[in-house]
């Protein structure tokens, strides 16, 4: 699922317009690179916001060691951010097939309280690892938004209601919205993309 590797190569970073007060720090999937979600993402920043896109690299999939060791190398990355004078609250972790199920793993296990999760096309890994019933944790009460086109032939839509209904026992379920999109493949759509504005928009609003 997720490599061992990820802080290996430096993030892409897409900067805020003037000092920023918030951060999306997006994980991309496997083949992809920060360059081409730089170029997608970049069109629905909402200035001040620092977008992080690390670079990683794949290993086995449900690699467990592999997975836990990349969920560290992302808890680093928002530290990083804290340092900078962006607290975590204000900072939603995103991603897109493994970085999607990774940005949920990091979440839920992370002691660091998050704005907010994107799962695209993803499924949580590790399910099997996680108590029966609500966390205890920051994130219990996280916001959660998670897409699926309907004729993913990678990752099934199924996987995606499958991860709905552990999500909407693990937090508040009130949080957790889940959205597919019709003819959708192992892609993304400018309806998602809206979506997903839409969740940082509502849950990283500008501050005085």
């Amino acid at each position: 699922m997720c490599g061992n590797n990820m802080s290996a190569p430096l993030p892409a970073i897409v900067p805020a317009a003037r000092k920023a007060t918030a951060a999306v720090i997006f994980l991309h999937g496997l083949g992809d690179t920060g360059a081409r979600m730089v170029r997608s993402t970049c069109r629905y920043q909402k200035p001040p916001c620092e977008i992080h896109l690390p670079t990683r690299s794949p290993d086995s999939q449900e690699d467990e060691a592999g997975i836990k060791q990349a969920a560290e190398n992302v808890k680093a990355l928002i530290d990083q951010e804290v340092k900078n004078g962006i607290p975590s609250n204000r900072i939603i972790l995103g991603g897109f097939s493994q970085g999607g199920a990774l940005s949920l793993y990091t979440a839920l296990t992370t002691h660091q309280k998050l704005a907010g999760v994107i799962a695209l096309s993803c499924w949580l890994p590790l399910r099997a690892s996680f108590p029966q019933g609500p966390i205890s944790g920051v994130n219990k009460d996280i916001a959660v938004l998670q897409c699926h086109g309907d004729c993913d032939p990678l990752v099934p839509v199924m996987f995606g209601s499958l991860t709905v209904e552990k999500l909407k026992t693990m937090i508040n379920p009130a949080n957790v919205t889940f959205k597919t999109y019709s003819g959708m493949m192992h892609s993304s759509s400018l309806e998602e993309m809206m979506d997903v504005k839409q969740f940082i928009d509502k849950h990283l609003p500008p501050i005085d």
